[in-house]
């Protein structure tokens, strides 16, 4: 909730909270305040969420990241938007091999495809990158930003000094 709040307030995009399963939708809205919206994330595996999510008829760049990165900053988030201005694709890579956040530049159409990809695991962002290339009518531009820990086991916590 404290992340949530804390990129939502800033105004230089609007937030959305993409949850997951589609029944939770209803519950998300009472039980987090702040500015912005609300999506249902659709079935599937990861890959198949976050494509719906970048091929939202939105008009400019979108950013997606993960609430399991207790570290995540209104800077962060500035970051990819700025390097969206000249890059296809934007990652921030976690220590484990996976990414923290994903953003695409969205003009010309990107077509996002995460076919292959080895989710949740050292190979996650290597096989994002190469999915993402085998589909683009061209070169696609990659832009990687700062690697951060995310959260996904218990001992995690520890890596950031937090008590489990």
């Amino acid at each position: 909730a404290r992340l949530l709040r804390r990129l939502a307030r800033d105004r230089r995009w609007h937030t959305w909270l993409a949850v997951t399963p589609d029944s939770a939708l209803r519950q998300a809205g009472g039980l987090w305040s702040f500015r912005g919206g609300l999506l249902a994330q659709g079935s599937g595996d990861l890959g198949q969420r976050m494509g719906r999510l970048l091929a939202l008829p939105r008009p400019g760049p979108v950013v997606i990241v993960g609430s399991d990165l207790p570290q995540l900053g209104a800077h962060h988030i500035a970051d990819a938007f700025r390097r969206l201005g000249s890059e296809d694709w934007v990652f921030g890579p976690a220590h484990d091999g996976g990414y923290w956040l994903i953003g695409a530049r969205r003009r010309p159409v990107l077509r996002p495809n995460f076919a292959g990809v080895r989710w949740s695991s050292p190979t996650a962002l290597d096989d994002t990158m190469a999915a993402l290339a085998a589909a683009a009518d061209g070169t696609p531009r990659f832009a990687l930003l700062e690697t951060l820990q995310d959260i996904d086991r218990g001992s995690d916590l520890t890596l950031l000094g937090l008590r489990v």
